[in-house]
């Protein structure tokens, strides 16, 4: 019995002792740091190789140029698809040459110092190096300096026939004959506040409460240049949020900065009003329509008879959108189609074309529970017939051939077996027969078509195959040349692997939902990894990346370096999936994590190196708002959250996106679901950080929220940045990723971090 015991004991040490080496707290170290530092995108673009074509089409053709990043250095190719043939776009050694003969200074031909080309002809090429425009004759390669081109200004505008140029003084619209110079004044009306073919820019900061604003034209000519359709911009009742910048270089009083920003539900708020003007009689024409909010914005266009426009408007709250035909003589204003929605019409999935020549317009809408493509008789706006049908999700109509009546179009989730999120380029007739498959392989497409509609370049991978670019036959997408492939060996040759997709159902128990697992390449399955999730539940936006690039340069992938097994996750309420998949997040954009938390429970099921007793969450702006909430609301099971630039009181964002996606007018859900409500539930470690000049995010909402947590009692940490705005930048950026990294090392690792500084270069991710 005695010795039964004993090996009875023998075991349950043995199984101790395994069990506490599978849990032993890991060791981080400089080197670790340095690893992950290796893996930032960065760091990595340097050594990925052919990853893209961005082509840049020449003077309208099929031709284009693109920029290549090879082993060798940087080179421009230059491919004619017609001819099936792709060339260096110039002698690199003979330009090189010149430039060093030019400047003494010693340069490289695959080190070229420019990255933009244009062709002025056949045997011209302009390019800019040290703030000047250099011209190069690429028959004997001879250089010649020109003068700068002067920066378009953004006070004038010119006529299609170049007879007038269109210009803002004193708040006032004229026009410029460029022949005489003759100024003509067509607006008398224009005061501060009150100001003609004036836009109102998103960045439009201004020193102090009534500093002056650098405003930007608006004016849209019509085809023969008789007319302007442009419009009053009415700031008298708008409001303002204000920045303050406190680390000023130039003094050390800290500089107020306010900008024109509306709120959810606000009245008082920058209005417009659309006007034509004839030009020949010098009359002032308004359109006969409500003054519309800056915000909510109208797309305009002209018929090419210029006697009429047409113009796309959302009403207020985006539950309808509706397109117009406007009189230029009259500025009657009659509607013609309407597309109406319970929740809301996604303006990223409604897309329209309206054809002159067939007297019919093309609408996508989400009518059938799926965004599908509609025929519609412009003249009686009435219902021709559905074109596309079937649960699958159109995202853009690409081109429309009305001579041969087909449409070319994006669209997610028509190929049966595969990932639902893979994009995908289609052609179908107009009667919806001849449904095409344009792009065939079992990839996510990046599509670019040639002005002349003839041929596509097609950058395709998934996030377990390399990116491969190829030049396509629009008609039938047949792949025509081969363009580029990449080259990642020196990346795999660091022991990196491309994260593992997963399926998976949501919190419902029914709903195929998916997700990334990224793991670091020193990866042992018999231990214990702490759980990191990189939230963005933006119902605008699809977070889980699809595409190998964006998963190789995720920021997931150094993050995982240093003992972390990191995921993204694709739930309900977020975008390209059906109606109601979309509207899981209506007014209750705090839901986004649910699934996040079955699916997590779900794939760690087979994966039991995945500790779910050390979960953290991070994400930024919608994201941000989701990682503080999900702490905030779910304390048991997410443990540590670094929320970045986060919108937490959708009360006090930019008014469209919470009116659109929470709702108009403004309820008690806005406060139910904001984080500072929310504010005394927190029990984990939260990492506050903001840019002190972010107009996106106004920085108040984080200071807001710290507010909260203080009378609350609760501890938490709180970085700033000064000079930034939504987006980090240089040494900032740097420094934030690597508070994060430190952050979830100290709280969800249990260890100190070393004493580190990341060294990679400033440039922008």
């Amino acid at each position: 019995m005695k010795h039964q015991t004993k090996f009875i004991l023998f075991l349950l040490m043995t199984a101790l002792f395994v069990s506490c080496q599978n849990h032993a707290s890991p060791t981080i170290t400089k080197k670790d740091y340095q690893r992950a530092e290796s893996f930032l995108p960065q760091n990595l673009r340097k050594i990925a190789y052919n990853m893209r074509v961005s082509p840049h089409w020449i003077h309208e053709t099929s031709s284009f140029w693109y920029k290549a990043h090879t082993r060798e250095g940087k080179k421009f190719w230059k491919v004619n698809p017609a001819q099936k043939q792709k060339l260096p776009a110039f002698d690199h050694q003979k330009l090189a040459e010149a430039l060093s003969e030019q400047t003494e200074k010693d340069i490289a031909s695959t080190e070229l110092p420019f990255d933009h080309i244009e062709f002025v002809d056949s045997k011209t090429m302009e390019f800019k190096f040290n703030d000047q425009i250099w011209s190069a004759d690429l028959t004997d390669y001879r250089l010649m300096k020109k003068h700068e081109k002067e920066e378009e200004d953004k006070q004038e505008r010119l006529s299609p026939d170049k007879k007038w140029e269109a210009f803002i003084k004193d708040h006032n619209l004229f026009i410029r004959s460029t022949q005489t110079q003759k100024e003509i004044q067509l607006s008398t009306k224009g005061t501060p506040k009150h100001e003609y073919a004036s836009r109102l820019g998103w960045g439009d900061l201004m020193e102090g409460e009534n500093g002056k604003r650098e405003g930007q034209i608006f004016l849209k000519w019509s085809p023969d240049s008789t007319k302007i359709y442009t419009h009053i911009l009415d700031l008298r009742k708008a409001k303002k949020l204000f920045l303050l910048k406190s680390a000023d270089e130039d003094s050390f009083r800290a500089q107020h900065l306010s900008y024109y920003r509306a709120l959810p539900g606000e009245t008082e708020t920058a209005f417009f009003m659309p006007i034509i003007f004839d030009i020949d009689s010098r009359k002032e024409i308004q359109v006969r329509v409500d003054p519309i909010p800056q915000f909510l914005g109208m797309d305009v266009h002209w018929f090419q008879n210029s006697q009429k426009l047409y113009a796309r408007k959302f009403d207020r709250g985006y539950k309808a959108v509706n397109l117009y035909e406007i009189n230029a003589q009259t500025g009657d204003m009659e509607a013609k189609i309407r597309d109406e929605n319970r929740t809301y019409i996604e303006p990223y999935l409604f897309h329209y074309k309206v054809l002159p020549e067939s007297k019919t317009a093309l609408i996508t809408s989400e009518t059938s529970g799926w965004n599908h493509i509609y025929l519609y008789n412009w003249e009686e706006g009435t219902l021709i017939r559905q074109i596309t049908e079937g649960e699958f999700v159109v995202l853009d109509l690409v081109f429309v051939d009305q001579k041969n009546n087909t449409i070319v179009f994006k669209a997610v989730g028509k190929e049966k077996n595969r990932d639902p999120y893979l994009v995908h380029l289609y052609s179908i007739k107009m009667d919806g027969s001849e449904l095409k498959l344009l792009t065939p392989e079992h990839a996510d497409h990046e599509i670019h078509v040639s002005p002349d509609h003839l041929y596509i370049v097609d950058n395709y991978s998934t996030v377990l195959s390399s990116p491969q670019s190829v030049l396509r036959a629009l008609d039938d997408g047949s792949i025509l040349m081969e363009l580029e492939k990449a080259d990642i060996s020196d990346i795999a040759s660091m022991g990196w692997e491309p994260p593992e997709p997963f399926q998976t159902k949501a919190a419902d128990g029914k709903t195929d939902i998916f997700g990334l697992i990224w793991k670091p390449t020193h990866f042992d399955p018999s231990l214990k990894y702490p759980v990191i999730d990189q939230t963005y539940t933006g119902p605008q936006a699809v977070n889980t990346p699809k595409a190998f690039s964006r998963a190789l340069f995720h920021s997931n992938t150094p993050l995982a370096e240093l003992g972390f097994i990191a995921v993204t996750i694709d739930g309900r309420g977020t975008a390209r999936r059906s109606k109601m998949f979309h509207d899981f997040s209506y007014q209750n954009l705090g839901r986004g994590c649910t699934d996040h938390i079955t699916a997590l429970k779900h794939i760690a099921r087979d994966r039991p190196y995945m500790d779910l007793e050390k979960i953290g969450i991070y994400g930024h702006s919608a994201g941000g708002y989701d990682a503080a909430h999900a702490l905030l609301k779910w304390p048991d099971f997410y443990k540590v959250a670094v929320s970045s630039s986060g919108n937490h009181d959708h009360r006090m964002a930019k008014a469209w996106w919470p009116e659109l996606y929470m709702g108009y007018p403004v309820d008690t859900y806005y406060e139910d679901q904001s984080n500072i409500t929310l504010a005394g539930n927190l029990q984990g470690k939260l990492l506050l950080v903001h840019g002190d000049l972010d107009e996106n995010v106004n920085p108040a909402s984080t200071i807001r929220l710290a507010h909260a947590l203080i009378k609350n009692k609760r501890d938490f940490d709180l970085l700033i940045l000064p000079n930034n705005h939504h987006g980090y930048h240089g040494v900032f950026r740097d420094y934030f990723i690597q508070k994060r990294w430190d952050y979830f090392v100290e709280h969800l690792l249990g260890i100190d971090p070393p004493e580190y500084s990341i060294s990679s270069s400033q440039e922008e991710e």
